[in-house]
């Protein structure tokens, strides 16, 4: 296709930033600034069986794959429509079995290699921006991030060099893997569970603030980018690369580690939510300066075990009992300096909520819930998602729990947000006013 660009915005050159996106007409909060096609995506493993691996549907009655019988589709008609990129992964996943495992990261990287392949002209995901225009930063690269690269470019050889001819030779795979690193997006559900990850060439171009006026949502592997603010004729539009919910200095290593630059938002040049984001608890004799730089050093590294765990899916390793331990003493130790409402508090809690989620401890995830809601309604932006999924698991606890009223108090909070950030057509908005209306 040609370069029809997108309907009230424009590509242009953003002071101090590069390439960014810009508004040419006025979008309302909660209009739909543009739709992106993903360019290619992957559903993640955890999830097959639950959603159609081409359209990324829910639902149950889903038929799976004749051959590897791992991939799971609505219809044939689905069946066919990923079967040129799920050929990649079918026979591999015949011929290696239990021992197929490569990352999400590089089951998306060889989907593109193969889209590359085929693909001639600029596609749907690419009005603005081309996907081999995407930033790598390889020169800011620190040998962590390079070996994660080497790392993913040997299991790309070792799962699909059979089943890709012609793979890349290694320094475009180092720039693709870092160009995917830096640009990709994880999709996720309502309640902010992990579906898949995907490439969005249009929806890369904006910029980030600590301060969005746009938020992006899914349906299906489809991104929809709408206004959460005013946006008038001229404003850069930007959008959020990470979540929003911790201090400055914290956001600012974030976005240095993970996209290599400096955030001078607004959010970050004035700190105003900084106070409150780190409320330490009233004691009769005050925590020193150094005590309380020394907790938020320790709350960091705690937040790094449970990310790298995550990521190595070492957590899986853990006994749950152990994770409670480690949960509780983190919490022990930090609640000595920081109030309930200190956001590094709030992240142990929510992992605790997770924890109660999976052990089916309905009445202590409830009460953890209970707990982080109203600071996070303080310590998010306005119809934030963060907000928005706690608010649904809350509600679906009360209703499980038979808390009818407390339930459809939570629904009604959810979807006064959803409607705006996922748009009031959206099945998600649909599934949560059904659940409401069940009540009645």
């Amino acid at each position: 296709m040609k370069n029809e660009g997108i309907d009230g915005t424009e590509r242009f050159l953003s002071p101090g930033k590069g390439r960014g996106l810009r508004a040419v007409r006025h979008f309302a909060v909660g209009e739909l600034v543009f739709a992106c096609p993903a360019y290619s995506y992957v559903l993640t493993v955890n999830e097959r069986g639950a959603h159609c691996e081409h359209c990324f549907t829910r639902r149950e009655d889903l038929f799976k794959c004749g051959k590897c019988k791992q991939a799971y589709y609505c219809n044939v008609d689905c069946q066919r429509g990923d079967w040129p990129m799920h050929k990649l992964e079918c026979v591999a996943m015949c011929a290696y079995g239990e021992n197929w495992c490569p990352s999400e990261t590089v089951r998306l990287v060889a989907r593109i290699i193969m889209k590359q392949k085929v693909t001639t002209e600029r596609t749907s995901s690419e009005r603005l921006l081309l996907l081999k225009e995407f930033e790598s930063h390889l020169d800011k690269m620190d040998s962590e991030k390079d070996e994660m690269v080497q790392a993913d470019i040997a299991a790309l050889h070792h799962f699909y060099s059979r089943h890709i001819s012609d793979l890349p030779d290694e320094q475009t795979l180092i720039e693709l893997f870092a160009q995917v690193n830096c640009n990709g997006f994880t999709i996720e559900d309502e309640e902010l569970s992990h579906l898949g990850s995907a490439a969005f060439p249009d929806v890369a171009l904006m910029n980030h603030s600590c301060s969005p006026n746009v938020i992006v949502t899914y349906k299906g592997t489809v991104a929809e980018v709408r206004a959460v603010k005013e946006i008038n004729p001229g404003d850069e539009i930007f959008n959020s690369y990470i979540d929003l919910l911790y201090p400055t200095e914290d956001r600012r290593e974030r976005l240095l580690d993970s996209y290599f630059f400096t955030c001078q938002c607004t959010e970050c040049t004035s700190k105003s939510k900084d106070k409150a984001k780190m409320e330490i608890r009233k004691l009769s004799s005050p925590p020193e300066p150094e005590e309380i730089r020394s907790m938020v050093h320790y709350a960091k590294n705690v937040i790094e075990e449970f990310r790298r765990a995550k990521h190595y899916k070492n957590i899986l390793l853990l006994k749950t009992e152990d994770l409670i331990q480690l949960i509780s003493l983190s919490q022990e130790k930090m609640g000595a300096i920081f109030a309930d409402t200190n956001v590094y508090m709030l992240h142990m809690m929510y992992q605790a909520m997770g924890v109660c989620l999976y052990m089916q401890d309905w009445d202590g995830a409830m009460n953890y819930g209970e707990k982080i809601i109203q600071p996070y309604s303080v310590h998010y932006p306005a119809y934030s998602l963060n907000v928005a999924s706690m608010y649904l698991k809350l509600g679906r606890l009360y209703l499980g729990l038979e808390k009818k009223s407390q339930g459809v108090r939570a629904l009604k909070k959810a979807l006064a947000i959803m409607e705006v950030a996922h748009g009031k057509d959206h099945h998600y908005v649909a599934e949560v006013k059904r659940e409401i209306e069940e009540q009645k």
